[in-house]
């Protein structure tokens, strides 16, 4: 499907002055565009259909931003921002909000995090208030027992996503066997329980001081709004926050693996399951539309060739699904499935391998490709009837591409691409004999 665009650190920010999009032909959303002295970045965009604004703020910072042995910050600060400010007391910042009706939430991923509120349009104000504060004041309100005890909040997280939920080990060892030791992204996002006991509190606000800063972010104001007040209300509320020094791009060397890398994990599970996943191309480049459309001709519904087959026609599989992960660094494509009981994992890889090769051989039907694209932009259009999503896809395709309004584009790649071209893509990134495979077994299974 199509996915959130993760954001670049490359993008040089744009000029200063307003800049007003002019409609195009096709799929267009208009927008108000403008950098702050500081650095800020400001897209503004006008929807009035419901009484709601939504705010949301990109900061350019996600777990690639970390280093070894120091792993977990940028998830750490997913919840110290919201511990209280400089203005704003310990608990305030939610009763605040709820208080007009609003609600907040964040996410972190390797290449950006992520904050967003929603509000009554008579209350953008404290929406905006908040959210600098919070950026500009956010150390005078951090202590080092806040930082403990949120240390120990992300603990606790990783205990009940990760270490005791089914399966949940498989996303903090896929990382190490994808990329080698000191790459960006051979850690998982949430860190380590050692690397977050590590951390001494000088280490999380230097962290803070050199990322969240106005000139490594991007504010997106969407929704029942005049721009021209709105812009002033930035204006009043961002401009007195000191920027940072400038974050350097951040970069990586191409990786590949040479073989196929197996490990096997035990869990408290009732049933096997396995990852399969190669390197794929970034987010945006050449490959990437190619391999999100793969992954729908193999399991976007129930039409789709693995699903149909393993799930449907022969009842061996309990699950299966795949996905193209795409990142700024390079993305990652992921095969997992389960099988029934009574049935075994390799007896589901067999016809997995089995319809990955006939793809290598031959094109899928023009019709079996039209459809595939006709489900991936109905869901792509649904998603846009929010004003949230615009919100968030407006921050995306600003910080990856220079233009907000990359919608229509982002569409046409999918469009270009003919049968012959998953064919091909196919043969190219996901080789057989070049993967990792990562197993989990019942722990009774694996002591017989």
């Amino acid at each position: 499907m199509f996915r959130r665009i993760l954001c670049s650190l490359a993008l040089a920010w744009l000029l200063a002055g307003p800049i007003l999009a002019q409609p195009q032909e096709g799929l267009s959303v208009e927008y108000t565009q403008f950098t702050l002295p500081n650095g800020l970045n400001v897209i503004l965009h006008e929807d009035r259909t419901v009484p709601v604004v939504h705010t949301n703020l990109w900061y350019l910072v996600g777990s690639a931003n970390e280093r070894p042995g120091r792993t977990g910050f940028a998830h750490l600060f997913e919840h110290l921002m919201f511990e209280g400010s400089g203005h704003v007391g310990e608990g305030e910042f939610d009763t605040l909000l709820e208080g007009v009706g609003g609600n907040n939430n964040a996410s972190t991923s390797q290449d950006r995090t992520n904050y967003y509120i929603s509000v009554p349009s008579n209350a953008l104000e404290l929406a905006l208030f908040l959210e600098s504060d919070r950026m500009g004041h956010l150390l005078k309100s951090i202590s080092p027992d806040i930082v403990e005890s949120q240390r120990d909040v992300v603990k606790n997280e990783m205990r009940q996503s990760y270490l005791n939920r089914p399966y949940g080990r498989v996303w903090l060892e896929l990382p190490g066997l994808l990329y080698p030791s000191g790459h960006p992204y051979s850690w998982p996002v949430i860190g380590s329980m050692e690397d977050l006991s590590a951390a001494g509190f000088r280490d999380v606000t230097d962290f803070f001081r050199r990322y969240y800063v106005p000139n490594n972010a991007s504010l997106v104001v969407a929704g029942d709004i005049d721009p021209v007040r709105t812009r002033a209300l930035v204006e009043k509320w961002f401009s007195d926050v000191q920027p940072g020094e400038p974050v350097t791009p951040l970069g990586a060397p191409s990786v590949a693996l040479h073989e196929v890398r197996r490990k096997t994990l035990t869990d408290k599970v009732e049933l096997p399951l396995r990852v399969i996943a190669w390197h794929t191309p970034a987010i945006l480049t050449p490959g990437d539309a190619e391999m999100d459309l793969v992954a729908s001709v193999l399991t976007g519904n129930k039409n789709s060739r693995l699903y149909r087959r393993l799930v449907h026609e022969m009842q061996i599989a309990q699950q299966v699904s795949a996905s193209q992960l795409s990142q700024r660094l390079g993305s990652v494509f992921v095969i997992q499935f389960i099988p029934r009981p009574g049935h075994t994992l390799d007896e589901v890889q067999k016809v997995i391998e089995e319809e990955l090769e006939l793809l290598r051989r031959e094109p899928p039907r023009p019709q079996e490709l039209q459809r595939t694209l006709n489900g991936l932009e109905a869901s792509y259009l649904k998603a846009l009837e929010r004003t949230s999503s615009k919100a968030d896809q407006l921050n995306a395709y600003s910080m990856y591409t220079g233009n907000p309004d990359y919608f229509e584009e982002d569409l046409a790649r999918y469009r270009a691409i003919g049968p012959e071209d998953l064919s091909s893509a196919v043969r190219r990134f996901l080789p057989s004999d070049r993967r990792v495979e990562l197993t989990v077994l019942p722990e009774q299974e694996d002591s017989k």
